[in-house]
């Protein structure tokens, strides 16, 4: 065989030289259902996909050579779209890709963070919740109610069944996660109360209206007589709730998730409870929760991994699994419509109760979504003022007065 056969043939057999593999970074801080959640999904998307791998990253925007996608929420969000922008739009990302954005429509009711003035989505809004009420149903049949026909519709209601509660020995009747979310932001919209006047073309915080005062006022004596507990860190109310000790919690929907894997107590869910008396209640609450931004400068064919790994998880199959696993609400109309299926019994009553928040009645002015009070800012100086409530050091009123000054000046 001559010298150039031997080299042909050698050339012939050499192996393909495999395709590169694109790498996708993403980064995120979610609680521990929704972090094992998405790690799942990542791992179902990288096992069917040979050009792109999505890896989780530890580095955050802050660094040199931001991830491509970022989960953010907060203060976190907040820093990240202050300045100049950082990000790509994702509504942008799908469309020069080629790829479909199959999500609902970004109601009114929702943060605005995350969508453009013409209502197209910035970024993809995977952690959305909204407050509603959660019951242990041990400890109303061990109070003597049945779980089944208790009512816990309006506040007067919950208040006879925290009564019973308290008189059946139960230390710590009613609990309350992020005060300052349910107690303003929410429980107004659910009653179509501003929390927003314009100041000459400036939109403000006005959130210390005869409703607002009523209810913390209320609050303020269920504290004293020990119907309330408020505990200030971070997940604290949930841990205590889902412990046993206190018996009905208001907290975001996304707990449920949480609550139902720690196994220890058997978890109802309700709507939020309304004032009877205040003409058209109740009508809708807020969605809120971390979105996953996409970061700009990045290659086209980034870009287009990118848009792959959101059309997975925008799946049918993968949004049923992501509600079910993390709480969160549905990101499309597949995810609205399995929700509702009587196939996965009680697996998403949370959804269910909480869209049926979000779209009890067509938003208002005065029940839609309102930055000045949804910043996580604003949220920290209404819980510092709602403290000294707690403490019995301020009225309700002197509270939220000073809650609007200070808000007005952050």
């Amino acid at each position: 065989m001559s010298v150039l056969a031997v080299a042909s043939h050698a050339v012939a057999a050499a192996p393909a030289k495999p395709a590169e593999v694109q790498q996708i970074e993403l980064f995120q801080r979610l609680p521990e259902e929704g972090a094992a959640s998405l790690k799942a999904l990542v791992e179902r998307f990288n096992a069917q996909s040979k050009e792109y791998q999505v890896v989780l990253s530890e580095q955050d925007w802050k660094s040199a050579n931001a991830p491509h996608l970022m989960i953010l929420e907060g203060d976190d969000e907040e820093r990240f779209l202050a300045g100049k922008p950082r990000f790509k739009p994702l509504h942008a990302v799908m469309k020069e890709t080629g790829s479909a954005l199959q999500t609902l429509r970004p109601p009114a009711m929702m943060t605005r963070t995350p969508v453009d003035s013409k209502g197209q989505l910035l970024a993809l809004p995977i952690g959305l919740s909204t407050p509603v009420l959660f019951l242990n149903r041990d400890a109303l049949r061990r109070a003597g109610m049945n779980p089944e026909t208790t009512s816990v519709a309006t506040w007067f209601d919950l208040q006879t069944v925290l009564g019973r509660l308290a008189d059946a020995g139960h230390t710590c009747p009613y609990t309350v996660a992020e005060p300052g979310r349910v107690m303003v932001e929410n429980l107004s919209a659910w009653h179509n109360e501003p929390v927003a006047a314009m100041r000459g073309k400036v939109s403000a915080p006005s959130f210390n209206g005869m409703f607002q005062v009523k209810h913390v006022a209320m609050m303020a004596s269920w504290h004293r007589a020990r119907y309330l507990q408020v505990f200030e860190r971070g997940n604290e109310a949930g841990q205590h709730f889902a412990s046993g000790e206190c018996a009905v919690i208001a907290a975001p929907s996304n707990s449920w998730a949480g609550f139902r894997s720690k196994g220890t107590i058997d978890v109802g869910v309700a709507q939020l409870p309304y004032y009877d008396d205040f003409p058209g209640a109740p009508q809708n609450t807020l969605a809120d929760g971390p979105a996953m931004w996409v970061a700009a400068g990045k290659k086209a064919a980034e870009y287009k991994g990118v848009a792959k790994f959101v059309s997975f998880w925008l799946q049918p199959e993968n949004q049923v699994v992501w509600q079910r696993e993390t709480g969160y609400l549905p990101l499309n109309r597949a995810g609205l419509l399995a929700s509702r299926s009587e196939l996965l019994g009680t697996d998403l009553e949370n959804i269910k109760v909480a869209v049926g928040q979000l779209t009890n009645k067509p938003v208002t002015g005065d029940s839609a979504a309102q930055p000045v009070v949804g910043r996580e800012k604003v949220r920290r100086i209404i819980d510092e003022e709602l403290a000294g409530v707690w403490a019995d050091r301020k009225a309700a009123k002197e509270a939220l007065d000073n809650a609007v000054v200070r808000a007005a000046g952050s």
